[in-house]
């Protein structure tokens, strides 16, 4: 195991009816004039943002709202975000809704104090400081609600990018499992695939002794497969709801990835399909993610063996360990198709000819090195081969 450190301040408020509380989190914070950023659509419908809103004003806070986040958020209403919040003398970032919203909060949050172009932070300018950040989360997925990370896309170039601060970890985040009960089903599948992607590029490692975070990375794959079914079957299983909720925090805070390497190739392959195609991220992960794992298999079978034994409960072969981890990946794909994910371009719209320009800003798009993951360091003709595997 590596030398690490691991910082993980944020509030965690779980459960029924939580969201009424919103108000003296943000009190307790600090916040004494709050942006609240949301999509808009359900968060309106079910008469969250209201319930948000009442909590702030029982607070004495005033606020600000900015809506029209979208799936895979955008740089121009980041910059809209940042106008207003200096205009308005913001001190305190309140998302209301799912990974989009939080990473495009957390995008305001630190480009408001940042004395530039907020997406040289995105770019590989450090953050150093931005406004605290409150989450209450409609969607168990991304795991941004735990986590130091934001991902946007810039509409000059369609570049979808992250970047990663302790700074932008959220001081709170409130999460009751009944806000996702009303999300449509591929919603609900897509982020179920998101969390098993974030786990899976904590897994698949070179760093050698990690049994506690590799039995941590298995137990959240295990839950996702006991418990993506009962919501596919039953959205209103309050109880599924709720581990699959809490989850995508663990799947994303980092707990489960300290003191190894880690990968993420396969977010960076997916980002150029989600940036091409605005295909949600889970769905454009369960395409891209199978296919990685045929790809990078060889480099070390019994990774993979590992997932397929202890995971998916196939038997070893160690004669021929190749073969189990075959059957592992196979598991995975079926699994996808168990919870109605796409697992090829054809499913969501990508086309062929356009492989060769994604492959290069996977690789080289806005100062990219050439070589993307650690697991197996991929060149642009290896990820074009990967996208191939997905056709």
């Amino acid at each position: 195991m590596n030398n690490f450190t691991f910082h993980s301040p944020t509030e965690f408020i779980f459960g029924k009816g939580t969201e009424t509380e919103v108000g003296k989190y943000v009190k307790k914070y600090g916040g004494t004039n709050v942006l609240l950023h949301y999509g808009g659509g359900s968060v309106i419908r079910s008469g969250l943002l209201d319930k948000v809103k009442e909590s702030l004003d029982k607070e004495g806070i005033p606020f600000v709202e900015l809506s029209g986040v979208r799936p895979n958020p955008r740089s121009g209403l980041v910059y809209e975000g940042i106008n207003l919040a200096q205009s308005e003398g913001i001190d305190f970032i309140l998302a209301v809704g799912g990974g989009s919203t939080i990473d495009s909060s957390k995008a305001i949050a630190a480009g408001t104090v940042y004395d530039g172009d907020f997406w040289d932070l995105y770019s590989g300018t450090p953050i150093t400081k931005a406004l605290p950040v409150g989450t209450v989360l409609t969607i168990a997925a991304a795991g941004s609600e735990g986590s130091p990370d934001s991902v946007i896309t810039n509409e000059n170039g369609m570049l979808k990018r992250g970047t990663g601060s302790d700074y932008l970890r959220p001081k709170f985040s409130i999460l009751d499992p009944e806000l996702t009960e009303t999300l449509p089903t591929y919603q609900t599948a897509a982020g179920i695939t998101d969390i098993m992607a974030h786990v899976f590029e904590r897994f698949y490692s070179n760093t050698p002794a990690t049994e506690i975070t590799d039995r941590l990375c298995e137990a959240v794959l295990k839950t996702m497969i006991k418990e993506a079914p009962k919501v596919i079957k039953n959205p209103y299983d309050y109880d599924a709801r709720a581990n699959i909720m809490w989850a995508g925090m663990v799947a994303h805070n980092n707990m489960v990835g300290v003191g190894r390497e880690q990968d993420w190739a396969s977010h960076s392959i997916e980002h150029e399909l989600s940036a091409q195609y605005d295909v949600a991220h889970g769905a454009g992960l369960a395409v891209v993610m199978p296919a990685w794992m045929r790809y990078v298999m060889k480099h070390n079978p019994m990774k993979f063996a590992q997932i397929a034994t202890r995971v998916w409960g196939i038997d070893m072969d160690f004669n021929n360990p190749e073969e189990t981890a075959i059957k592992g990946i196979k598991r995975f794909k079926s699994f996808l198709h168990k919870i109605k994910m796409p697992t090829s371009f054809a499913e969501i719209g990508a086309k062929e000819e356009d492989i060769p320009e994604m492959a290069h800003k996977a690789c080289y798009g806005n100062g990219g090195t050439g070589t993307i993951g650690n697991f197996v360091k991929l060149s642009q003709k290896d990820v074009e081969e990967i996208y191939k595997l997905a056709l």
